[in-house]
């Protein structure tokens, strides 16, 4: 099971009703928190979560939009009780910044484990996810991840009772642990009594950047596709240009082709100019049908097939 809130979806300025971009994810009781806008500590209390399990966090660029909530959001977690390391992952430059707001932060108990991107892609194995980082196309170096859980195989009881594997040996077979019984004189190998692997959960994140391939790969087969729609209107597609954003329809026509399609495409990172996002989605589905606006304090859930 993987849960997703959407925690702010304002870009560039906050709105009365609308705290700048942010999006968290809890599995297994290791939470991610991807970008940390201003405000971001707020729409945490506002929905009920705690920042004490936050072991990773994400930034898709250092714009002050999309981490300027974080020196608030560390002594929230702080006081909270974390004191297990935080790893930070994002584009070169993050550990300058991190440190330089750290000031105002002081004393923190828990350290940090940066991981700087510099490639165009790159994949990392923290926790119950596999996080793929991708380079967009923004004014600065700016990454979208993809957050994947994946699923093993089913164990096969019967087949364990064939080959005679001792009981006390299952769950650790499970865990993808071989065993050696030296009383036996056999190995057991989680490959003998695992089936092949099950599809698992994905989750894609894309903000501030102009369409890509890139994007488009990465959103292929997500469950859920979150995506920037900074400008909605007809006629803002040379705004979007000029400031290296994208439109509400950009987006839509991204997921469109991706191959397969992500199952939901979710806005987020609107314009401050953009009071009602919904004025502009009965024209976005005619290019995606399965796209939905989204707004702060979304929260989703997302089971295994099967589940």
């Amino acid at each position: 099971m993987l849960d997703l809130c959407l925690l702010g979806t304002g870009g560039m300025t906050p709105m009365p009703r609308r705290w700048l971009t942010s999006l968290m994810l809890r599995c297994e009781g290791s939470d991610i928190l991807t970008d940390c806008g201003e405000g971001t500590q707020i729409a945490l209390k506002e929905v009920g979560w705690s920042p004490k399990s936050i072991d990773i966090m994400c930034f898709t660029h250092l714009h002050g939009d999309h981490i300027s909530g974080l020196p608030g959001m560390l002594l929230n977690m702080a006081n909270s009780g974390r004191t297990e390391p935080v790893v930070m992952i994002g584009p070169k430059g993050l550990y300058n910044v991190v440190r330089s707001l750290c000031c105002i932060a002081p004393g923190l108990p828990f350290e940090f484990r940066f991981i700087e991107l510099d490639q165009a892609n790159e994949e990392y194995k923290l926790g119950p996810y596999v996080i793929s980082c991708f380079k967009v196309s923004h004014s600065v170096p700016c990454y979208g991840y993809s957050f994947t859980v994946p699923r093993k195989g089913r164990f096969d009881a019967v087949k364990a009772k064939e080959l005679e594997i001792p009981l006390p040996y299952w769950n650790r077979l499970q865990k993808g642990e071989s065993v050696t019984d030296m009383k036996l004189g056999k190995t057991f190998r989680p490959e003998m009594v695992m089936g092949p692997e099950r599809k698992g959960l994905k989750v894609t994140y894309s903000t501030d950047s102009r369409p890509t391939e890139a994007i488009i790969r990465a959103a292929a087969g997500a469950d859920v596709f979150f995506c920037e729609g900074m400008y909605g209107e007809p006629g803002s597609e040379e705004k979007a240009r000029e400031f290296r954003h994208m439109t509400m329809q950009e987006a839509a026509q991204m997921a469109a082709e991706a191959d397969p399609q992500p199952g939901e495409l979710v806005f987020t990172h609107y314009s401050p100019s953009m009071i009602y996002p919904k004025d502009y989605i009965e024209d976005v589905r005619k290019i995606f049908p399965a796209a939905v606006c989204g707004k702060d304090g979304m929260i989703k859930q997302l089971d295994f097939e099967g589940d």
